[in-house]
């Protein structure tokens, strides 16, 4: 269900099978690529993107201090995004697609989905909900509790999948962290390419290029990304990052220094 990224970025014929089943049986697909940080400003001038077309988005997660959620593969997470308003998502990974109950399945508002990068793809199941304005500050800011900010559904699901004695009261905020995010459409991929810009505390970047795309044209897609990316210079084979990791562990780090 789940292949961790490697530096060779060469599947298995086992994983390869594997990636196929899930792909089959997921809603969609998305592609991921980071670009290592000593290739990014070269990476954002050859794919001409613009930083004033870009998003400010703020990404506040939730954890016990020793990332218990993290390692039961369950992400929680609210966000604040401009000129779109707020929300918040209940994840799971990895996550079987047979094992889904049909009520969840059916739910519109609940995504499974294949995240495929270089030498590695993961399958999640994702709940997500909307926030009423001013809901994810008056928590994090304010006295407001955490369960508040999300819907009975999403509660639903992190208690069928929480560690044994842990609940929402027991959450700490991690973040936040502040992304850039900017939609293009270069003539030559004829599909829309995203670009996050993750920008840690510590000064420290995480560039991640993506495109979601049909389960059916998966492989297609992924092929013409390639193409697309190594003909305009960007390293397709360097070492990837995980973006929602690497900041549960720094946040971590300082409520364990704290």
């Amino acid at each position: 269900m789940t292949t961790a990224p490697t530096t060779r970025h060469v599947l298995s014929d086992e994983q390869l099978a594997e990636l196929l089943q899930l792909v089959r049986k997921a809603d969609s697909v998305e592609l991921k690529l980071t670009v290592s940080e000593d290739a990014q400003r070269s990476a954002i001038q050859a794919l001409r993107l613009d930083p004033l077309d870009a998003q400010i988005r703020q990404v506040f997660f939730f954890d016990t201090p020793d990332l218990a959620l993290q390692e039961h593969g369950l992400v929680v997470r609210a966000r604040r995004v401009q000129r779109k308003g707020e929300d918040a998502i209940v994840k799971l990974r990895p996550v079987a697609p047979d094992t889904v109950s049909d009520d969840l399945r059916a739910d519109p508002l609940f995504n499974v989905e294949v995240d495929a990068m270089p030498g590695g793809f993961v399958c999640s199941g994702t709940l997500k909900g909307t926030v009423r304005p001013g809901g994810v500050l008056a928590h994090v800011h304010g006295d407001a509790p955490l369960r508040k900010v999300f819907t009975k559904a999403q509660r639903a699901f992190f208690a069928a999948h929480a560690p044994e004695g842990v609940t929402f009261d027991d959450l700490r905020v991690l973040g936040p962290i502040f992304v850039l995010k900017l939609k293009t459409a270069p003539a030559d991929l004829d599909r829309r390419l995203v670009a996050e810009l993750w920008l840690y505390p510590d000064g420290s970047r995480i560039l991640e290029l993506s495109t979601r795309c049909a389960t059916t044209e998966a492989f297609q897609v992924a092929t013409e990304m390639r193409v697309f990316l190594t003909g305009r210079g960007v390293d397709t084979n360097a070492e990837q990052q995980t973006k929602t990791r690497t900041a549960l562990e720094f946040y971590a780090r300082e409520l364990a220094e704290a």
